[in-house]
């Protein structure tokens, strides 16, 4: 069952509703997950409040508070300590990355907020967010934004990312700038596809975590088919590559997470710009 207590009236927060989106979208499959056994209920709301009514305090002001919760199997003390820890997961091999709620955690600190959580084993999780309220959106001059300045086009792009959410996010703003996407969830899947397929890519977009065929393993086979063939490597986290060894193994570009949309529209422009063989 899922229950929504949203506020109508809540008032707005200054930030890139892609990244809103991951958010929600990240808490909202854990918590599925979390009951996927047994069942239970997610709850969704969304309200404004006041610092001196959170505890502990945060900064004076007023935010924006939004809570997901679930009645499923909660969580240990010694998970809790480590649930933002980047690739940590609960989940079985191939259900998941472990990079969720570590990219969770990344857009909310990036946005000047805080995300804080209570779990009991067999009762279930409580996480909250907090983000400024941003109460001057309209009296404040407001910067261009940039997305109508870059260009975009009608080239073929592979996705794959074992994270479903954030393939559809991926076909949703690739798709908004006239691109063709091919997309996969299954790294495996997507290379039997490019073997099949070898000329129908313009592009490549995969993530480098990813169960059975990484995303250097899965680019490395894409290369050597078809050499010319740029591709952006995604990462939320890595200590195995960076930029300058993605570009080392014939990787146009490297991108790291959390997605942004503008900067990655961008820099797709830029890598199908350069042509074949040069780097960005």
């Amino acid at each position: 069952e899922i229950v929504q207590n949203i506020t109508a009236s809540c008032g707005p927060v200054l930030a890139d509703p892609t990244q809103i989106h991951q958010v929600v979208m990240n808490l909202c499959t854990n918590a599925y997950h979390a009951m996927q056994e047994k069942g239970g209920t997610l709850t969704v709301s969304l309200f404004e409040t006041a610092a001196e009514n959170i505890a502990p305090p945060l900064p004076a002001g007023d935010y924006v508070q939004l809570v997901v919760s679930d009645t499923g199997c909660g969580m240990d003390t010694t998970t809790q300590e480590r649930i933002f820890e980047p690739y940590f997961t609960t989940k079985e091999t191939g259900k998941g990355t472990g990079l969720g709620l570590a990219v969770t955690h990344g857009i909310v600190e990036g946005l000047g907020g805080q995300i804080r959580m209570v779990s009991t084993t067999g009762l279930g999780t409580t996480f909250s967010i907090y983000l400024p309220l941003h109460k001057q959106l309209q009296a404040e001059p407001l910067e261009p934004m940039g997305t109508k300045d870059i260009r975009g086009g009608n080239e073929r792009i592979l996705v794959v990312d074992d994270e479903q959410e954030l393939v559809r996010l991926l076909e949703m703003f690739l798709s908004r700038y006239g691109y063709r996407v091919t997309s996969f969830s299954d790294s495996t899947a997507a290379s039997a596809w490019f073997d099949a397929n070898p000329g129908s890519v313009d592009l490549v977009i995969t993530d480098m975590a990813m169960p059975k065929l990484t995303g250097l393993d899965l680019a490395r086979a894409i290369l050597a088919k078809r050499p010319e063939l740029p591709i952006i490597l995604c990462s939320g986290y890595s200590e195995v590559i960076n930029a300058e060894r993605a570009k080392q193994l014939g990787i146009r570009a490297f991108f790291l997470k959390p997605l942004q949309e503008e900067e990655l529209a961008g820099l797709v422009r830029e890598v199908l710009d350069a042509g074949p063989g040069r780097e960005k």
